[in-house]
């Protein structure tokens, strides 16, 4: 992950991965394992309009990007478990954009969605890293994207997780927080 002058892709777009061997999907694990405490510590000591403010002209807040992240996850891991349980189905899309507007996003503490993002690490790691390679070639159907093997949708958290932690910590940086 290189980063880049674009603010909305501070670590770069990404870059599906094919063929991910054991030691790459580790090592992706362990990106989707680091992600809740990078973001505790991008978050720390920040105040309520620090949080209020948007990582980029147009762009969400930070704590519009605190509160996707365990949205965007926790439907990540139903589609893991949905994968591993059903063959082939499909999964339904949701409108983040729509999500990040709802009261609960203005409403509810970051910590909350920390803590939740922690906890659901925990078990969607102990999920990831109990996958035989029989299951790690199940896919899941999504409307839009057509079929999505499980190793590419690792990959794709493991980079969605440090991109959005990068909006954080990349502001604070140009703002000398």
């Amino acid at each position: 992950m290189q980063p880049t002058t674009d603010l909305r892709f501070p670590i770069g777009k990404f870059k599906p991965e094919t063929d991910l061997t054991p030691d790459r999907r580790s090592a992706l694990i362990r990106i989707v394992a680091e992600t809740p405490e990078k973001l505790r510590e991008a978050v720390r000591g920040l105040s309520p309009g620090q949080l209020d403010t948007p990582y980029r002209p147009g762009g969400w807040t930070v704590r519009q990007v605190v509160h996707h992240l365990p949205d965007s996850h926790l439907n990540s891991y139903v589609r893991f478990k949905l994968a591993l349980t059903e063959e082939r189905p499909v999964i339904k899309p949701y409108e983040e954009d729509r999500w990040a507007e709802l009261a609960d996003t203005f409403n509810t503490p970051t910590e909350v969605s920390v803590t939740l993002l922690e906890s659901l690490h925990v078990r969607w790691v102990n999920l990831l890293r109990a996958l035989t390679e029989a299951e790690w070639r199940r896919t899941f159907l999504h409307p839009q994207n057509g079929e999505m093997p499980l190793t590419q949708v690792l990959a794709l958290y493991a980079w969605h997780g440090a991109h959005h932690v990068a909006h954080i910590t990349s502001l604070r940086e140009r703002m000398g927080w």
